[in-house]
């Protein structure tokens, strides 16, 4: 059923083939309820707590697979690069009970502290705190030395004020059929991304759109990290297991890079357990980084990761920059180092 509405999202004729039209009613009360809240926060009769640094938030409008994991690693690489001392704030979803905010470090599992964000604390080596509280984790992310705020997937989380909004779109999907939950694929209405400071397209956009590239693609052996070319699999089957919003795309793109693809698509955030990677053959099992930290524990020799780069181009990364610095002043965060070097060093 769930494949059935996804595939509704995507084609507004659809909509009007039983069951689909019961889902209009709710998507329009889930809709007058986004905009009174937001309202609700707009006119402070909700609090905003301002934290005394600055708030970086990615989002997006509509459901997963925007790429909004391999955006924040990218952007925590850069702000380390320029001087600042970056810090990521998430929910953690999927994350087990126990006290909060939780600090992520790599020896914890996904089962702890959620795939995503155990991925961006082995990638990067930044401080990851775990909390659905973001102002708490934000207060102990300051405590612990962060002078910057990267709140992942924040951007419906209005209670902490935020400088700069960051906003992904998948370019291949965009915005579905225009409509609201659950009857379409968006959280917030398509006006929102004029809100935003920046709107990053993930793949290929229009003339003018920012565009998020995935590059220099290798295949890591889970079991020993050891790389591959993507070309050592070239026209051999492969089992492809993706546990994310958007799986299709990770099953095209393997079958861009030459691999013959048997797709085994699976919930977002579900764990794979060693039963889903055992097929009674000896062909490789190739699977999603968010997947690959999940699976480590049992992963076995036959298993490899797709890894990548995130591409953007420097002016981005300037206007970025250049923004977030002018916001040191008007948002008043005193004693942050200046930016340091140009988007190219």
């Amino acid at each position: 059923m769930r494949r059935l509405i996804e595939y509704s999202w995507r084609r507004r004729w659809a909509l009007w083939l039983p069951p689909f039209p019961l889902l209009l009613l709710p998507a329009g009360v889930f809709a007058g309820l986004v905009a009174l809240r937001r309202g609700l926060y707009r006119h402070r009769l909700l609090p905003r707590t301002r934290l005394p640094a600055p708030v970086i938030v990615v989002g997006n409008i509509g459901v997963g697979g925007n790429g909004k994991t391999p955006f924040t690693v990218w952007l925590v690489e850069l702000l380390r690069a320029h001087g600042y001392r970056p810090a990521v704030l998430s929910r953690g979803y999927g994350a087990g009970k126990g006290p909060r905010p939780l600090r992520v470090d790599a020896s914890l599992s996904a089962a702890d502290c959620g795939d995503e964000p155990l991925l961006i604390a082995q990638s990067t080596g930044a401080p990851v705190y775990v909390d659905a509280r973001r102002v708490r984790a934000g207060r102990r992310a300051l405590a612990d030395g962060a002078d910057v705020l990267v709140c992942d997937d924040g951007l419906q989380h209005y209670r902490l004020q935020r400088d700069l909004e960051i906003v992904l779109v998948d370019g291949q999907r965009r915005f579905g059929n225009g409509l609201p939950l659950p009857a379409g694929p968006l959280r917030e209405p398509r006006r929102r991304l004029a809100q935003a400071d920046f709107v990053v397209i993930k793949g290929e956009g229009a003339p003018g759109e920012t565009c998020m590239r995935f590059v220099n693609f290798r295949l890591r052996r889970i079991t020993n990290g050891a790389l591959f070319e993507p070309a050592t699999f070239a026209g051999q089957r492969v089992h492809a297991v993706a546990g994310i919003a958007a799986p299709g795309g990770f099953f095209d793109q393997l079958r861009g890079l030459g691999l013959k693809v048997i797709e085994h698509p699976l919930p977002d955030h579900a764990e794979a357990g060693p039963e889903r990677l055992d097929f009674g053959d000896d062909l490789a099992v190739v699977m999603t980084g968010k997947d690959a930290v999940k699976c480590r524990p049992y992963a076995h020799a036959r298993c490899f990761a797709l890894d990548f780069d995130v591409q953007l181009d420097d002016a981005f990364a300037a206007r970025l920059l250049e923004k977030l610095g002018r916001g040191q002043k008007t948002a008043r965060h005193p004693g942050l180092p200046a930016v340091q070097g140009t988007a190219g060093s």
